[in-house]
């Protein structure tokens, strides 16, 4: 006999929803998330209506899906997970995910921190978007998801050092672009 059942959280009643097929709590699963996702699909995307795309593909897939959502890890992760393979999948179709095989004494290209404080978050994004895609998707895999590099290397079919050295050479790009950025600012300010 049981006395006492634990009350649903609103997620779980919101998954169930979404799992009966009822309109309401899948457009409420949408909108909770769309725009946490359509940030991700940002960074992977080259263009705005390609992220825009992939975002869509996503959730397509996340109600097509939603039943097998094992409930071990919080929504939010399982469509994060869901939206990063449909970004990689879609890139890959494009053949925009051409991932060159490095070697790994890049990967000690530099070590040292650099900060993104002082910028705007458009500004960073715009920057990260304008990365080679091959470097964009190692620089989003490990310093924004939180992949490790050999994940990062099963998930692209790289090495670990491959994605360490793409990784590497990402930050310096980011680092050389800050710096002209940082650059025309005084030049701007001095000029005024």
């Amino acid at each position: 006999m049981k006395l006492f059942t634990k009350p649903k959280s609103d997620e779980e009643k919101l998954i169930e929803g979404c799992i009966a097929g009822k309109r309401e709590m899948q457009q409420k699963l949408y909108d909770l998330y769309a725009k946490k996702m359509m940030a991700l699909c940002l960074r992977y995307a080259p263009t705005n209506f390609e992220a825009e795309d992939m975002m869509q593909e996503g959730f397509v897939k996340v109600f097509a899906n939603i039943q097998n959502f094992k409930k071990d890890c919080p929504v939010e992760f399982w469509i994060r997970r869901i939206m990063i393979n449909t970004a990689l999948k879609h890139l890959r179709q494009k053949s925009l995910l051409t991932v060159s095989h490095e070697t790994e004494e890049a990967a000690s290209v530099s070590t040292d921190s650099f900060s993104l404080t002082g910028y705007s978050l458009d500004e960073l994004l715009g920057l990260i978007q304008s990365l080679a895609p091959r470097y964009r998707m190692v620089f989003n895999l490990y310093a924004i998801e939180g992949y490790n590099h050999k994940e990062i290397g099963e998930m692209l079919g790289i090495s670990e050092g491959t994605s360490k050295s793409q990784y590497s050479r990402a930050r310096v790009i980011l680092q050389e672009m800050l710096a002209r950025q940082e650059h025309k600012f005084k030049e701007h300010v001095i000029s005024r």
